[in-house]
């Protein structure tokens, strides 16, 4: 795996007209694919209870595996990071934990009655906005209402957390460490002063250093950060730092995000700077290729998209062993089809469906304490979506797809292909037979390569863009 990436960072590199060219040609807005359906395609707008229970039942009775995991967004933030474009709630006020967490949990209740009685969950992971904003008590009381009071056993569920450097305490890692966590992520995006300054994340290097060496001395084995490229003020030499610094505390994996500037939907957050000051397309990808020049250098292995991980991780098993999954929570190396989505515009996914809750904290909050379920949006997909959804699934897990023999939408199959003649004759995407297979050449486009097998894309009409950029 080593050298098939070194050999595409030497063609992106050495290459350089060649490579800006198929920057120029594929870098135009796409989705980062945690589902397929994407959001904007959804064909539920005012999905309600009923009908998701509905197809819950449904799926449960046809994939009867009694496995879930669980995603519960914790949304608050004492502050706003400008590059943000999480659903989330600013604020200082901690009077607001009690009540929301209350409300989580009468949630899970209201899906208890609808679980069977053996399920078992698998994966569980607080995200945000800011879970660490919550006080340790608060998460050990959300964790004991949903799993119970005895400890978990960390090789049969996988728990995890995202945590802002500067409100992690110990006692947060020492809390949920004891309850069987074992996997943290730390935002930290950029070491830069001149780029934190502008994105609002202010945090020093000896801060995260501090935090780091604290979750490893506690006992965590699997330390995620989170970096991004692309951000206001980015330049080559500041970037190189970063990774440098990341270098240094050999996290046991490594997400590197493409920011997504998305102002158009994101409103006032993403507007805290001028567009002039971001990277653009080639300047961009070299920021990546640059991080990924050296994490593969010092024994990291490039997992699916944007992420990596050292040899001895989990995800690295899972990826080598072809069981990598991906799901609203990005990579993970647990393939239950069942994801439960808790808190406020959370997003559930049964499989064959998918539901999201109410954005704001006040609407979500009312409908639960009615006793209802604040699912308000989603979309319950037909038979041929979920086959286009098999295929995308393997292209962003494995680089690589075969077409179902036995389908009836050939002619859906003859589709594609032709949609994906382009690639083939730029050297990113290999077709033989029934099988679809991303060349080295072509990981850095793996998103571009999913957008062929995208019949919503294909009928989209609509005047402005959806998505971010690829590069």
């Amino acid at each position: 795996m080593m050298k098939v990436i070194f050999s595409t960072i030497y063609s992106l590199y050495f290459c350089p007209m060649n490579a800006k060219e198929l920057i120029q040609k594929y870098n135009v807005p796409g989705p980062r694919y945690t589902s397929y359906p994407t959001v904007p395609f959804w064909k539920k707008n005012e999905l309600n209870e009923r009908e998701w229970l509905n197809e819950l039942n449904r799926s449960f009775k046809q994939y009867p595996q009694a496995k879930i995991g669980i995603y519960i967004h914790l949304p608050f933030c004492e502050s706003l990071c400008t590059f943000c474009g999480c659903h989330k709630r600013i604020t200082k006020n901690h009077q607001v934990e009690t009540p929301y967490i209350d409300t989580v949990l009468k949630e899970w209740e209201l899906y208890q009655k609808q679980l069977p009685q053996d399920i078992q969950i698998t994966e569980l992971h607080f995200g945000g906005g800011t879970p660490t904003f919550f006080h340790p008590t608060e998460l050990v009381r959300l964790l004991n209402g949903i799993l119970g009071v005895n400890q978990i056993n960390p090789s049969h569920c996988d728990l995890s957390f995202e945590a802002h450097p500067n409100s992690t305490s110990e006692l947060h890692l020492q809390k949920l460490h004891d309850f069987g966590f074992r996997r943290v992520s730390f935002g930290i995006q950029d070491y830069d002063p001149t780029v934190q300054k502008a994105i609002h994340r202010l945090q020093t290097f000896e801060e995260i250093l501090h935090v780091h060496e604290l979750a490893k001395k506690i006992g965590y084995t699997s330390i995620n950060h989170d970096l991004v490229y692309g951000l206001p003020h980015q330049s080559l030499e500041g970037f190189k730092r970063t990774i440098d610094y990341t270098i240094q505390l050999k996290p046991e994996r490594i997400a590197l995000y493409g920011y997504a500037h998305v102002p158009w939907i994101k409103g006032t957050g993403q507007r805290g700077y001028d567009e002039k000051d971001l990277p653009q397309d080639s300047e961009k990808r070299v920021l990546y290729e640059m991080a990924c020049e050296k994490l593969i250098a010092h024994g990291y292995i490039a997992i699916g998209m944007d992420h990596f991980a050292l040899p001895t991780d989990k995800l690295a098993y899972a990826f080598n062993e072809k069981r990598l999954h991906r799901n609203f929570m990005g990579y993970t190396t647990q393939t239950t089809k069942f994801l439960l989505g808790l808190g406020m515009s959370a997003i559930s996914d049964s499989w064959s469906g998918f539901a999201q809750n109410e954005k704001t904290v006040e609407s979500y909050q009312d409908q639960i304490n009615r006793g209802e379920l604040a699912v308000f949006r989603g979309h319950l997909l037909n038979e041929l979506e979920l086959e286009i959804r098999s295929y995308i699934l393997d292209l962003m897990c494995h680089f690589e797809t075969s077409f179902m023999t036995a389908s009836k939408y050939s002619d859906t199959h003859d589709f594609i292909r032709k949609k994906l003649l382009r690639l083939v004759e730029d050297g990113l995407v290999t077709v033989n037979g029934s099988t679809v297979k991303v060349t080295e050449k072509g990981y850095p486009f793996v998103r571009n390569i999913c957008m062929a097998f995208d019949l919503d894309l294909h009928k989209y009409q609509g005047g402005k863009p959806l998505f971010s950029a690829t590069i």
